[in-house]
This record gives C-alpha cells, sequence and structure tokens, in this order.
C-alpha cells in the first residue's frame, strides 16, 4: 500500500456545505434553493465570528503607506481586522533604516499636550472605525522620507455557494468551517441538534486555534529596576 503523495483536498464552498447539511439530517437530494440562500449567509457570518474570535494569521499582510511630511492621519483599509506591528521605515541619504513604533491608546493620545509637533513619528493611534484611520506622533518631518510598515491580519475573502469557488482559508481550518456552518444551519432546520453541532464546533475551533497562533517564539518579562537603585 502507498499513500496518494498529493496535498490538494481543499473542496469547493457548495460541497463543505452539502457535508454541513448532512450533519443536521438533511440529504443532498432535499437541498433547495432557499436551502443554499441561507446557507450562502450563514458561511459569511460564520467567517465574522471567526475573525472575532481570533485574528486569522493566513491572512497577514505587510500594508505599507509613505508618509507626507506634516500630515498625521491616513485611512487604513476597511479589511484591517487586527494589527500584529508597526514600524517606520525611514530614507535619509541614501540610508534605509527601520524602527518600531509603539501604540497609544485613545486617552494617551487626547493627553498629548501638543499634537502637531513635526518629528521622526514614534507612537500611533489607531482609530478602529468602519474605515479605521492611524494617526502618529510625531508628526512626519521634512528632515528624511518615511515609510509606515504595518503587519496586519485582514478580513477573510467572502464565501460563495456559486461557480465551485473554494474558501479563503487553509486545510487546517476546513473542519471548523463545516461545524460551523453545521450548527448555524441547525438553529434554521434542526433546533433540536443545535447543542450537539454547537458541542463539534467548539472542540474544532479550539484544536485549529491553538495552531494559529502569531509567531512561536520566547516571552521574556524582564523588571525595569533602574529606579530601585541611587
Amino acid at each position: 500500500m502507498s499513500s496518494t503523495g498529493l496535498y490538494n483536498f481543499n473542496p469547493a464552498a457548495a460541497n463543505l456545505t452539502l457535508v454541513a447539511f448532512g450533519r443536521i439530517g438533511i440529504r443532498r437530494g432535499e437541498i433547495l434553493t432557499q436551502h443554499m440562500a441561507d446557507a450562502d449567509n450563514e458561511a459569511n457570518l460564520l467567517q465574522v465570528e471567526m475573525s472575532n474570535k481570533n485574528p486569522n494569521m493566513w491572512r497577514s499582510e505587510l500594508y505599507t503607506q509613505a508618509l507626507t511630511a506634516g500630515t498625521a492621519t491616513y485611512t487604513l483599509p476597511a479589511r484591517l481586522i487586527a494589527m500584529q506591528a508597526a514600524y517606520i521605515t525611514t530614507n535619509s541619504g541614501g540610508t534605509s533604516t527601520d524602527r518600531i513604533i509603539w501604540p497609544l491608546s485613545a486617552f494617551e493620545y487626547a493627553a498629548l499636550p501638543n499634537k502637531t509637533t513635526q518629528a521622526p513619528p514614534t507612537t500611533y493611534w489607531y482609530n478602529r472605525q468602519i474605515t479605521p484611520t492611524i494617526t502618529l506622533w510625531q508628526v512626519p518631518d521634512s528632515a528624511a522620507t518615511y515609510t509606515l510598515n504595518l503587519r496586519i491580519c485582514s478580513q477573510i475573502q467572502d464565501a460563495s455557494q456559486a461557480s465551485g469557488t473554494t474558501l479563503d482559508m487553509p486545510f487546517r481550518f476546513l473542519d471548523v468551517y463545516v461545524a460551523g456552518l453545521a450548527h448555524r444551519l441547525a438553529r434554521i432546520y434542526a433546533p433540536d441538534k443545535e447543542i450537539a453541532r454547537k458541542q463539534d464546533y467548539m472542540d474544532a475551533w479550539v484544536n485549529a486555534a491553538s495552531q494559529d497562533t502569531d509567531d512561536q517564539v520566547s516571552l521574556y518579562v524582564v523588571p525595569a529596576t533602574q529606579s530601585y537603585w541611587r
């Protein structure tokens, strides 16, 4: 006996939806247009839930924004779900360097006495609106060319039952999708199975989410003791 040597398992979203219906006792020959319309909406609502539970690491991307001297606030893409890191690339005299900048809360930004001071930016306030923005402090000056680099986790692409499209998620989350969709469809078509399907979903989620974590590196906690010594 030999294995397939293949790594191609990635069924169309519609096929996974049929599996989800099967888990609540609705067989393929019983599925109507209404079933698929409900499944389309519930699939996308499921992806909203998954994004709210945990930033999806497979949707990590680097977003860059050229900065303009004297301009503090910049519009960010609406697909942004969470920020992982922010750093400034400074180009001066032909030399390029990267430097991490740090987040401020809304309260901390409001407490800044002079929000228009121009200098190399060191911090930022992320204003999480429908169309999010980022405001830098200090405001970029004209002494160098600055580029803002953001490592972000973005929204999962829309799920669709049409045209054989696949999901915008990796192999390790396919079972989460099916289990979560079955749970949501049970609310509509099989309330007696909702509790059991919810447990299936939670089990699948715990398994997948434990692997979908940020960079797995050591965490060091170092106390700042300088002020204790004279």
